[in-house]
């Protein structure tokens, strides 16, 4: 069994805690999504991948990528702190057989992780919900960002600053550092940066010059 996370805590973590209900696993562990590669030639007896989503070199649907070029059919469980279904769903399409959220609870993780290890997909509750709304017609995750948000949104993706943005939309300053912050939490994002990654992992483009 692989875990991959570039935090050691939380490596460390998961690692106990899958010793722990596994006694006779071998574990392998990898702190970038380089290194996880390297090592699945070397240990061909890995069944199961645990993978962080946000590494610091890659992202978790390009590990997917590479995973699937080295060795298909590998099953790969993504581990995220990220709720938002459209990354869940991009995630499972790119080969993943589950998504775990690192706020779930051990039992569900462990459920996953038993799904998983005999070749079945685990789809979280919030992916399931989101499916069904799309089924029936509804409307997907990004409506809970506002239509200004989005026109915000665009505008970090262009490289605009707060001021630009606020001129271009005709705001103040303060409420587009307001809209910025909500479009902050929305992605779980610490910084303007890690913002327009995930709104891209999302499915959000950059506006095309005009």
């Amino acid at each position: 069994m692989l875990i991959v996370d570039d935090h050691p805590v939380v490596l460390v973590g998961l690692s106990q805690l899958l010793q722990g209900r596994y006694p006779q696993a071998q574990l392998v562990l990898a702190g970038t999504g380089a290194q996880a590669i390297d090592l699945l030639m070397p240990h061909r007896d890995i069944d199961l991948v645990l993978l962080d989503y946000q590494l610091e070199d890659m992202t978790g649907l390009e590990v997917l990528r590479e995973f699937a070029r080295v060795r298909a059919q590998l099953a790969v469980l993504v581990v995220s702190g990220s709720t938002n279904p459209h990354l869940m769903q991009q995630t499972i399409e790119a080969g993943a057989l589950g998504f775990v959220l690192k706020s779930g609870s051990i039992d569900e993780m462990f459920k996953a992780v038993e799904l998983a290890l005999r070749g079945e997909s685990y789809v979280p509750p919030e992916l399931q919900a989101f499916q069904l709304l799309e089924r029936s017609g509804g409307k997907a995750i990004r409506a809970r960002l506002s239509m200004r948000q989005e026109e915000v949104l665009y505008g970090l993706m262009d490289g605009q600053t707060n001021r630009h943005i606020a001129q271009a939309l005709g705001l103040s300053d303060e409420t587009i550092k307001n809209h910025v912050s909500a479009i902050l939490r929305h992605f779980e994002a610490d910084n303007r940066t890690q913002a327009v990654v995930a709104a891209s992992d999302a499915g959000y483009r950059r506006h095309k010059a005009q």
